[in-house]
């Protein structure tokens, strides 16, 4: 079956996604801070061996690197760059703090990039050789009318100018490399009025990363398929 590696899989979008994936028969890699307070993603491997829970900080270079020994020569077909920040404290135009910015790019650019470096190689020898980054229409300049959201904006588009680059660069290893936006999801960070449920994000966004071909690679996809200009 294939193989999913998943950041950010304690909550949210990430748990529901692990959750679907694992219902439809996937290994699947679930990475996580703090797998020890992940109390229903421990529950979830428990239940089921295809489940491999592990600690990441996805800002810890180093425990990026022990996964990818962990993982040494295993194909990877999907892995989705999940974890995200919104760095609320520096959302409107008055407020500069240089620490909050700092985890935003470390967690929402940076870190997506080395996961691919990283992994460049497990994906490349996988079947599906796939990788989606969690974007949001946010990062969208072209649909910016509302202002604010300084970090988590310029994070989200900096993230979609490096999926595009990647697209271009792994083009060669047949690696198809998309951007997504999950809806407005009824989540801790998207809010109880979020127009959708993490279950129904989740299972469009598996629709559209079963429906991908190598000629969507760089595309920013909405959730209902359609693209979103940036």
């Amino acid at each position: 079956m294939p193989t999913l590696l998943i950041t950010g899989a304690n909550r949210g979008i990430g748990l529901e996604l692990t959750k679907q994936y694992l219902e439809q028969g996937w290994d699947v890699h679930a990475c996580c801070r703090k797998p020890e307070k992940a109390k229903e993603l421990g529950k979830l491997s428990e239940a089921d061996n295809k489940l491999t829970v592990h600690k990441l900080n996805v800002t810890k270079e180093k425990q990026m690197d022990k996964l990818k020994k962990a993982l040494k020569n295993k194909p990877v077909d999907l892995l989705i760059n999940n974890a995200g920040v919104y760095a609320g404290n520096v959302s409107s135009f008055d407020k500069s703090d240089d620490k909050a910015w700092e985890e935003a790019v470390a967690v929402n650019l940076l870190a997506p990039m080395k996961m691919m470096q990283h992994f460049k190689e497990n994906i490349a020898i996988s079947d599906k050789k796939i990788i989606a980054s969690m974007s949001s229409k946010m990062g969208s300049m072209d649909d910016n009318s509302s202002g604010g959201a300084y970090a988590y904006r310029a994070t989200k588009a900096a993230l979609n100018a490096v999926m595009v680059s990647a697209a271009h660069d792994l083009r060669p290893l047949d690696i198809t490399c998309l951007i997504l936006h999950p809806g407005w999801v009824r989540t801790d960070m998207g809010g109880p009025n979020g127009e959708i449920s993490v279950e129904e994000s989740a299972k469009k966004l598996r629709k559209i990363l079963d429906e991908c071909e190598i000629t969507d690679s760089g595309k920013f996809f909405d959730i209902d398929g359609t693209i979103i200009p940036w």
